[in-house]
């Protein structure tokens, strides 16, 4: 049996979006949305202060935000999918610079469904791909 170990950090952010249809745009209305990420760390242990603090970089983005007028959704439609496919790239190259790897992220804007990414079956990086990327880094 091979053991899986990972951390999960929860975060919320209050943002408003309105969803576009063929038919228009619908009424703009808010969320509270829940985050929740499952990170491995690379070196068995993480510093939460350090982790958090890096993701809500990302997360503090859309805070109190209209995100139909952020510019990552004047093209793309801000639905709960294209939010989460969004928050799984800033929040997996933060976590890669700071020695972890985003393995799921869950984003409800509703406490009874939530859209995922899971990537669990991702390769890790082995112990001498990291050790060569820090001294490349350095």
């Amino acid at each position: 049996m091979v053991k899986q170990r990972s951390y999960k950090i929860k975060s919320y952010v209050n943002a408003s979006h309105a969803v576009r249809w063929k038919s228009g745009t619908g009424k703009k209305h808010n969320h509270t949305w829940e985050i929740t990420c499952e990170l491995h760390a690379y070196e068995g242990m993480v510093s939460f202060f350090d982790i958090e603090k890096s993701l809500h970089r990302a997360i503090d983005a859309l805070s109190g935000k209209y995100l139909n007028d952020l510019p990552e959704f004047k093209v793309i439609n801000p639905t709960v999918e294209n939010v989460t496919e969004y928050l799984f790239n800033e929040i997996d190259a933060i976590l890669r610079s700071n020695g972890a790897m985003l393995m799921r992220i869950e984003v409800s804007d509703s406490p009874t469904r939530a859209y995922c990414i899971d990537v669990t079956e991702r390769q890790l990086p082995t112990e001498s791909e990291i050790k060569n990327q820090e001294e490349s880094d350095a």
